[in-house]
């Protein structure tokens, strides 16, 4: 039986008017993890409506690959810009999903 794969999903609130200023850390975070073992995928998107607000998706093989990422150096440089580049909040949860089907 495959190991359970883990989607992560939420949202980062970056202060009003710092989003362009966080965008090449968040983009070297996106290409750093899009590059590791077991990311299947990993994406923020802005939200149309609310200004600072970006929301999550990370889809990973194993709870080992998130692991792995939660031990990256590329995720410890992202989580030491956050004071620098606005972010105010993050709320993040992960969830055991089975195979994934098109719909």
């Amino acid at each position: 039986m495959p190991a359970e794969r883990i989607l992560i999903v939420g949202t980062i609130r970056i202060s009003p008017g710092s989003l362009e200023r966080a965008r090449p850390a968040m983009a070297a975070m996106i290409h750093a993890s899009r590059k590791e073992p077991g990311c299947l995928a990993y994406s923020y998107a802005e939200d149309v409506i609310e200004p600072g607000l970006v929301r999550v998706t990370e889809i990973w093989e194993s709870r080992a690959a998130l692991s792995a990422h939660f031990a990256s150096d590329h995720l410890r440089q992202w989580r030491e810009s956050w004071e620098t580049i606005g972010v105010r909040d993050r709320r993040l949860h992960a969830y055991a999903i089975g195979e994934a089907e098109e719909t």
